[in-house]
């Protein structure tokens, strides 16, 4: 199971597994993204490399217009991963 939801306050939650079968139902949400946003992955339980694709595509394509994704919440195993993938250098993550 995966939500992507777009709070009122502009931040975008992720619940669940984000792997390559949620990738289209992500995108039509993200790809509505034209400026910086937070997004919350306090309730994500994975993330696939597909995930991480789309979410690096996305952060690409705000960065051309000065803008940018800022991750919180991640859990230490989510953040183990965005290290690995250096992705700790790409997105701000607080």
């Amino acid at each position: 199971m995966f939500e992507i939801e777009l709070c009122g306050d502009g931040t975008i939650r992720l619940r669940g597994r984000f792997d390559a079968a949620q990738v289209e139902a992500a995108n039509k949400v993200l790809d509505q993204v034209t400026e910086s946003r937070v997004l919350d992955f306090r309730d994500l339980n994975y993330i696939s490399s597909a995930g991480l694709g789309l979410l690096f595509a996305v952060q690409r394509r705000l960065a051309d217009r000065g803008q940018g994704l800022r991750l919180v919440n991640l859990s230490p195993h989510l953040h183990e991963i965005f290290s690995i993938a250096q992705f700790d250098r790409i997105f701000e993550i607080g």
